[in-house]
């Protein structure tokens, strides 16, 4: 909801980094025409009930994080230092 205030900071994060030049990649609902006008490149969520989105948006950050890893070379089923913040009991 743009009236949000966590929206609003958010935007706000957005423009801070794009002013010292970063490069920003949304995912976002189509209907968001406000962060599309300021993302550099967006991947787009089906629009849906507002508590249903974190489900709809981890799951293309997952498919990033995972395809970026296997295009830099790293192993992504032994990823590197996951002892020092996952403990086995």
């Amino acid at each position: 909801d743009p009236e949000d205030s966590v929206y609003q900071k958010t935007v706000s994060n957005i423009e801070e980094i794009k002013a010292r030049g970063g490069q920003i990649i949304g995912v976002i609902s189509k209907s968001d025409s406000k962060l599309r006008k300021i993302v550099n490149d967006a991947i787009f969520i089906p629009q849906t009930e507002e508590m249903l989105e974190p489900l709809l948006t981890v799951i293309p950050c997952q498919l990033f994080a995972y395809h970026l890893a296997v295009l830099k070379g790293r192993d992504v089923d032994k990823p590197r230092n996951l002892a020092k913040s996952v403990t086995v009991e």
